[in-house]
């Protein structure tokens, strides 16, 4: 593998796979193909993506193609969860790990606010795809939950990548950075102001 990658060291340059993917129209789609079947096998990780997708695509494109790769293989990891291998990796008897448990009593009585409450926090996404498709929670509000929690971070990530494909371009003023810099902030703030707005909306539900 190293040795192949020495050999086609040009052909794998940043700016190279850039121009590359820019006159393809079918690179956002070979994208999104990518991210699922990188969701469904652990790695890479889906921030790392979603840079990626901002570098490719740019910062409010690379996060709408980010944000339908982690839905769709959010979605594929929780229905192979759920509908193919539920008996072999149940949650009920002595095979239940404790925390998996509790993590299923708390987002089945959470609904869609704990799924983001969870996404929100440092956990990796393609185990807990697959332990939300053990549960019982139903598939809207895992969709809904998901969406709105893996949203910030994946604005925040296709800003920096979006930074760094204008910094190799040579093509990174003031005013380019500023725009990627606000857009992180925002979402980090959103990403710290979202659990806590959540947890309140929990508190309130009617008993």
């Amino acid at each position: 593998m190293a040795t192949l990658a020495h050999i086609y060291r040009a052909e794998l340059q940043p700016e190279h796979i850039k121009a590359l993917l820019a006159d393809n129209p079918w690179a956002p789609l070979i994208f999104v193909a990518a991210h699922i079947v990188a969701s469904v096998a652990f790695f890479p990780p889906r921030l790392v993506l979603a840079g990626v997708a901002g570098f490719l695509f740019g910062v409010w494109a690379g996060t709408v193609v980010s944000m339908i790769g982690a839905m769709a293989g959010a979605i594929a990891c929780f229905a192979l969860a759920r509908y193919l291998h539920r008996g072999f990796f149940s949650l009920e008897g002595k095979r239940g790990l404790a925390w998996l448990s509790a993590l299923k009593t708390r987002l089945e009585d959470g609904g869609w606010r704990g799924v983001a409450l969870v996404r929100l926090m440092p956990v990796p996404g393609t185990p807990a795809n697959y332990a939300f498709g053990l549960t019982g929670i139903t598939f809207g509000a895992y969709a809904w939950g998901t969406l709105v929690g893996v949203l910030p971070s994946t604005i925040f990530c296709a800003a920096i990548g979006a930074a760094g494909g204008q910094a190799l371009d040579g093509s990174l003023g003031f005013l380019d950075l500023l725009e990627p810099t606000l857009i992180g902030v925002a979402a980090v703030a959103a990403s710290i102001a979202l659990p806590r707005l959540l947890r309140l909306l929990r508190g309130r539900r009617p008993k």
